[in-house]
């Protein structure tokens, strides 16, 4: 009897508990996932119109260019007016910095820095 004891109490595994609290953690992180992913994928879609903006010669034709690709790939957290345009090398450079809050729950967000360049 004793021997049975101890190989009962030997075996290891997780509690109903800790598998509840693992779920739980499971699901709010997938939640905050689901909410991040869409501002990647817009991220994205910045570089993409960004580094098509830089076949532009002037400022004004860099700005339509990205106004169109913003059309297109629905970009809607930064506007033409926002991006930096600058020449180096008598290569178009292109910059851009915007932000993107995620409201997590009550007062608490989540602050999306997003910058870049063209290449």
């Amino acid at each position: 009897m004793a021997q049975a004891f101890r190989t009962r109490s030997g075996q290891r595994g997780l509690s109903f508990l800790g598998l509840l609290f693992m779920g739980v953690l499971g699901a709010i992180a997938m939640v905050l996932a689901a909410q991040v992913f869409p501002t990647w994928v817009e991220y994205q879609a910045v570089i993409k119109a960004v580094n098509k903006a830089s076949a532009g010669s002037t400022v004004p034709e860099v700005r339509l260019i990205f106004e169109k690709a913003a059309a297109i790939d629905d970009i809607t957290s930064i506007k033409p007016k926002d991006l930096d345009v600058t020449k180096v090398n008598d290569r178009v450079v292109v910059s851009f910095s915007y932000e993107k809050d995620i409201h997590l729950v009550g007062p608490a967000y989540l602050v999306m820095k997003y910058s870049g360049q063209s290449k």
